[in-house]
């Protein structure tokens, strides 16, 4: 397996991802998301893949397959009460459905690590959508622990 820095001509891969990613979030959030759309439209995802600030890389097999993707952004906090601090924040990890459970998405978190300690991060951040146990329990699996929880309540 190699990962690497996404390209433009792997927008296609990456929208069928995209696209797997929404489905598992509209299943548990149907009040938030619209099943059948993606977070980001060809052109826009070319832009990030060229221009950033997003840092998006590609797991591929040795046949050049597209297995999963990594959506990663640096963000800088501190000020007042916080010390300041560089923390790599995963806006989104993928495995193509065909792919789980052959060690992807472990090599995407590993490779997200190398790359924040690479860049001078403190830190790596995600979220995980409340329901999602399987993704919640990997990112367990994989160090993480919960920093703090938000709440909401739906207003009629």
């Amino acid at each position: 397996m190699i990962i690497d820095r996404a390209k433009t001509e792997d927008v296609p891969a990456i929208t069928a991802l995209l696209r797997q990613v929404l489905e598992v979030h509209a299943k548990l959030r149907p009040d938030i998301f619209i099943p059948g759309t993606v977070k980001y439209g060809g052109d826009e995802l070319r832009r990030i893949i060229e221009e950033g600030p997003e840092q998006v890389f590609v797991a591929k097999d040795g046949g050049g397959n597209t297995l999963g993707h990594l959506f990663a952004v640096f963000e800088e906090t501190g000020g007042g009460n916080l010390y300041p601090r560089k923390t790599l924040y995963i806006d989104d990890i993928c495995v193509d459905e065909s792919a789980r459970g052959q060690g992807v998405a472990t090599a995407l978190y590993e490779f997200a690590v190398k790359f924040a300690k690479e860049n001078g991060c403190y830190n790596i951040t995600l979220n995980v959508w409340e329901g999602n146990d399987p993704a919640k329990s990997f990112y367990e699996k994989m160090g993480m622990f919960v920093r703090k929880t938000q709440m909401e309540q739906i207003l009629d």
